[in-house]
C-alpha cells in the first residue's frame, strides 16, 4: 500500500505539468500496490477550503471556493481513504511518547503508514525522516 501525503495528492489535483505528468507515469507503472489517501490528508485539505469560505463574509467571494471544496468530494472519491484507527492511535502515542518533533497531523499521517505497512509519498523528507521505521518516498522530482 502506498498513501499520498498532502503535496503528492495536491499535484494530481492541479492543472497538468511536468510534475503532474511525471508523478502520474511513475504511478500508472504495473504494480501490486493500491494508491490510498490517508484520511488526515482529507482533514488537512477540508479544513483549507473550509478556512478559504468561512473568512469570507461575500457570498460571491464564497463561490471559487465552495467549488474548490465540491471538487474534492470527486477527487477523495477515486481514492479509498486509509482511516486513523486505533493501531494508527497507538503507534501516534509511541510516537509522541519517544518525542519525535513534527506537526501533529503530520505525526498522525506517519502513525497511519506504520499501523498499515505502508510506504507514504511525500515531499515533506525534513520531517518524516524524523520518525523511525516509516518508509517514504518522493516522486516529484
Amino acid at each position: 500500500m502506498i498513501l499520498l501525503d498532502t503535496d503528492h495528492m495536491s499535484i494530481l489535483r492541479m492543472p497538468p505539468s511536468q510534475r503532474q505528468t511525471r508523478l502520474v507515469a511513475r504511478m500508472s507503472l504495473p504494480s501490486n500496490e493500491l494508491f490510498k489517501i490517508p484520511l488526515v490528508v482529507v482533514e488537512e485539505t477540508m479544513r483549507s477550503w473550509l478556512a478559504a469560505i468561512a473568512k469570507e463574509r461575500i457570498p460571491l467571494r464564497q463561490v471559487s471556493a465552495y467549488r474548490e471544496l465540491s471538487s474534492i468530494f470527486a477527487f477523495f472519491a477515486a481514492f479509498p481513504v486509509t482511516p486513523f484507527g486505533q493501531a494508527a492511535a497507538d503507534r501516534f502515542e509511541l510516537l509522541r511518547t519517544a518525542k519525535v518533533r513534527i506537526a501533529t497531523r503530520d505525526l498522525k499521517i506517519a502513525a497511519i503508514c506504520l499501523a498499515n505497512d505502508a510506504m507514504l509519498l511525500t515531499a515533506n523528507r525534513q520531517d518524516f525522516e524524523k520518525v523511525p521505521g516509516l518508509r517514504f518516498e518522493t516522486w516529484l522530482s
